[in-house]
């Protein structure tokens, strides 16, 4: 098994996640500045100016398992890049805020691809015992790419009043590197077989994962479930209703954390909070610093806890934190009370759905509907990832950050119950295994 070769291609197509990170939360530095650039209401605000990435994201989530399907993994993956680069340039010349949130929902696009394209690919590619950690580096370079965000708006806060123009444009380096470097890496070997019928070039890429594979048996052994498979199934076909079900209910609980909306608003939060200006950017950065670390704890037990016992853990943390943070609002406790908590918050995060939400849903759909299944899953969680940043703002104004942080305490509750009751182990078993338990024995 070339480890060192598998990993090179996991850790560039895992790069799509730092350009998901990095664009998903640059917006949070230009935030006010374009609030006051284009002064026209909480609403417009919100749902045009802050969330047209998301809603951008929305429909690549939900459209990303066509051209995954019909294009390849590879192929799908360098026009993200192409579509990040664009929107970085585009935003940062933008004059209107229509235009602005042009480039911005084509950026999201992107975003949206990446999360049905990236753990897709990597996951096809990864050995059993090591597919939640090379899954888990798309999560990874997420966070790394959130702290870059974080760290550059800091860096670039202090540029007057075109500082969010070099903020969002930026963007357009990584993205351009990003570009170049997922044209080395070899398109899936199940895609290959499954969706292209090209049995040479899986053979090729077989041979390039373990010089020495007998490609032959292997390429039997992938094929064996999907030669039998009804060509006019789909992801809502009964039998997958157990996975259709939990895909729904990871996606839905990790944006009911209140994650995303916490991301896109850290500066306005923290100076409700009492603190200023430029702490807060530089409380965003720490905020940054702790996701990553913690991610990457994450990344090292995802493979030997298993899943469900990293969500187990970060569903405690995000009860304690949120709960902490409503109380804190609530008491008019003003300082460094609420970062010390939201710290905690991302700490929860990044260890339980951070690490998990990815490399789960990539985890229990056939190859055959795991773009679809992916897309699906992908399209629960930025729904709700447009929505709930998107009326942010006004609830912060009309009922009070306590209350929304409470709300979701409350969530998370909930999702320690999912967890306990529904969700199933999946580390350690291959990917045609999962099949067979998910869709015949229907759970754990």
């Amino acid at each position: 098994m070339n480890h060192r070769k598998i990993f090179y291609w996991s850790i560039t197509v895992a790069l799509a996640g730092f350009l998901f990170g990095f664009d998903t939360v640059v917006i949070s530095g230009a935030d006010l500045s374009l609030q006051a650039l284009w002064p026209r209401g909480d609403v417009f605000h919100g749902v045009v100016v802050m969330a047209s990435a998301l809603w951008g994201t929305v429909v690549g989530a939900m459209f990303g398992g066509f051209p995954t399907d019909r294009l390849g993994r590879k192929k799908t993956l360098f026009w993200i890049g192409v579509f990040y680069f664009v929107s970085a340039v585009g935003s940062a010349l933008a004059n209107d805020p229509w235009v602005f949130a042009f480039f911005r929902f084509l950026g999201g696009l992107g975003v949206g691809a990446s999360t049905i394209a990236a753990p897709a690919y990597i996951s096809e590619i990864a050995p059993p015992q090591n597919r939640g950690r090379l899954g888990a580096l798309y999560q990874f370079n997420i966070v790394f790419g959130i702290l870059a965000a974080f760290f550059s708006n800091y860096l670039l806060g202090g540029g007057g009043e075109n500082a969010w123009r070099w903020m969002l444009g930026v963007e357009a380096f990584p993205a351009f590197l990003y570009t170049l470097m997922v044209l080395t890496v070899p398109e899936s070997p199940r895609w290959l077989l499954v969706k292209k019928h090209d049995r040479a070039a899986a053979a090729n890429t077989l041979r390039l994962i373990d010089p020495g594979m007998d490609t032959e048996a292997e390429m039997q052994r992938l094929l064996a479930d999907h030669e039998v498979v009804d060509k006019t199934e789909t992801i809502f076909t009964p039998k997958y209703r157990f996975s259709l079900m939990l895909a729904f209910l990871v996606a839905f609980f990790n944006q009911f954390s209140g994650i995303n909306a916490f991301l896109y608003y850290a500066p306005r939060i923290f100076e409700i909070a009492g603190l200023e200006k430029s702490s807060a950017l530089l409380s965003s950065v720490g905020i940054g610093i702790v996701n990553l670390i913690f991610t990457f704890i994450g990344l090292s037990l995802i493979d030997r806890f298993g899943r469900r016992q990293l969500m187990y853990i970060g569903s405690a943390g995000y009860i304690v934190s949120l709960s902490l943070v409503a109380a804190t609002f609530a008491m008019g406790i003003k300082g460094m009370a609420v970062p010390a908590f939201l710290f905690l918050f991302i700490a929860a995060h990044a260890v339980g759905q951070g690490a998990v939400i990815w490399v789960f849903i990539s985890e229990i759909f056939p190859t055959h509907l795991r773009a679809s299944g992916q897309a699906f899953g992908s399209s629960v969680h930025w729904v709700l990832a447009a929505a709930i940043p998107s009326l942010v703002p006004v609830l912060f104004s009309s009922v009070g950050a306590a209350p929304v942080f409470a709300m979701f305490a409350f969530m998370m509750v909930l999702q320690l119950l999912f967890v306990w009751r529904m969700m199933p182990e999946t580390k350690g078993v291959s990917l045609e295994e999962l099949e067979k338990r998910l869709t015949v024995d229907g759970g754990r």
